[in-house]
């Protein structure tokens, strides 16, 4: 039998009975479309995870608190990172040449009957440098690939300096629309706003930024801004001292191990940490640089990567175990067909070929309509994860010929049962 009247022989038995034949591609059209978009959740899980390990340059170490859970909230095992930690880390670890510090607090800015309930930032005098290096937000319009520094986010104005965030200066720069909602139209440089019951002098304005990290779209609201030295963010907005954000910008990028053993031994000293009982340190502070962020990286991709697999067998299995069942059932209701083609002359090859055709259409048929809904299905997907969903595309090819081989491999016991069927007996079936 040619390739053509198999084909055409295979159409034939499946349009016999369309509801049957639809009803049995269901399972392969739900499995198809679980991987769909299951890849490209995970993808832009994955991608999300990956701009959140660029955020962090190779010559960084975030140094942070470390925090146990106590009765449902997240308190600090020690000592707080104090504003004095990181103002003393440059000039007692060689290796560390810059540190920049933030800490963001709650804050009633003013302006004359303009008063706004925001979060407060406050920074080091390199504080749009560090955002710039993170990648997060850019001025609005900003060309694709050209070098962002932090001189890019002044629209007019200037950032406070050193000197400014060493003697607890009272200036400040304000995001876009945290100086229209002051200020409206007017002129706002060197003009006084109040923040909580202190007088601050307005030295700068950012220019209109946007989000380009899409993990971040629903939640950050750079134009909202509103910066303080760190200094006197720390005493304005804090009756206790509060724990800070340490970055610290090492010199030499290949002695990074060397440089993570000076800044433990810095902050071990300062917050005088010893030894416990079992004679591990009992640090109060955690260190993470890029190659962690890696290892966590690499670790999440292998999570996903076996979650996205485990869904796709179970699903695909379902669908496979429906083609077998439904081939079966074809086989005995066509026992007497099959009977009168080896009568006549027909291979068992060809009554194999036939009914695994038919089942690799079935399985085709399937993965096609489930290509088409979990295209469908990707933006209901996104909501799962803030809308970050990419999706790759080798998926849907990969999709495809999984749904012709789901097909095959369960269509290959109901084929050979049919053509081992005795040409006699077949005949005889009624």
């Amino acid at each position: 039998m040619t390739l053509f009247k198999t084909i055409r022989t295979a159409f034939i038995g499946i349009s016999s009975n369309v509801l049957r034949a639809v009803l049995t591609t269901l399972g392969i059209v739900i499995g198809v479309a679980s991987v769909i978009s299951m890849l490209a959740l995970g993808n832009g899980a994955r991608a999300a995870v990956e701009a959140n390990f660029r955020n962090l340059g190779s010559d960084m170490v975030q140094i942070s608190v470390k925090e146990k859970l106590d009765q449902g909230e997240f308190v600090p095992v020690g000592q707080i990172l104090s504003y004095e930690d990181g103002l003393w880390l440059p000039q007692n670890v060689p290796l560390v040449n810059r540190v920049i510090m933030s800490i963001g607090g709650e804050g009633k800015v003013r302006r004359g009957f303009n008063v706004l309930d925001m979060v407060v930032s406050g920074t080091t005098a390199d504080g749009l440098e560090s955002l710039a290096a993170q990648g997060d937000v850019q001025p609005v319009n900003w060309p694709d690939g050209e070098p962002l520094a932090g001189e890019a986010f002044i629209g007019s104005g200037r950032f406070f300096t050193p000197a400014e965030v060493l003697v607890n200066a009272d200036v400040c720069v304000l995001g876009q629309k945290t100086a229209e909602q002051l200020f409206g139209g007017d002129n706002l440089l060197e003009e006084i706003v109040w923040v909580n019951r202190r007088k601050c002098l307005v030295i700068g304005v950012l220019i209109e930024l946007e989000v380009t990290n899409p993990a971040l779209r629903n939640q950050a609201r750079p134009n909202e801004a509103f910066y303080l030295p760190i200094s006197t963010a720390i005493s304005n907005l804090f009756d206790e001292e509060p724990s800070v954000q340490i970055t610290a910008r090492v010199t030499d990028e290949s002695r990074m191990a060397e440089a993570r053993r000076q800044i433990t031994d810095y902050i071990r000293q300062r917050h005088a940490i010893g030894k416990g009982e079992t004679g591990e340190w009992e640090d109060d502070f955690e260190l993470t640089t890029r190659q962690d962020i890696l290892g966590a990286q690499q670790q999440a991709a292998r999570t996903f990567s076996f979650l996205l697999a485990a869904m796709a067998t179970v699903s695909l299995v379902v669908g496979g175990i429906g083609i077998m069942n439904v081939m079966l059932v074809s086989v005995t209701e066509r026992t007497r067909e099959i009977g009168v083609r080896l009568a006549v002359g027909a291979r068992p090859q060809d009554i194999v070929a036939q009914f695994l055709l038919e089942a690799v259409l079935i399985g085709g048929l399937g993965g096609l309509l489930g290509i088409a809904l979990g295209v469908l299905s990707i933006p209901l997907v996104a909501n799962f994860n803030r809308g970050v969903v990419l999706l790759a595309p080798d998926s849907i090819p990969l999709a495809f010929g999984v749904a012709l081989l789901t097909g095959l491999v369960f269509g290959l016991y109901p084929a050979v049962h049919a053509a081992r069927l005795d040409p006699i007996e077949a005949l005889r079936y009624e």
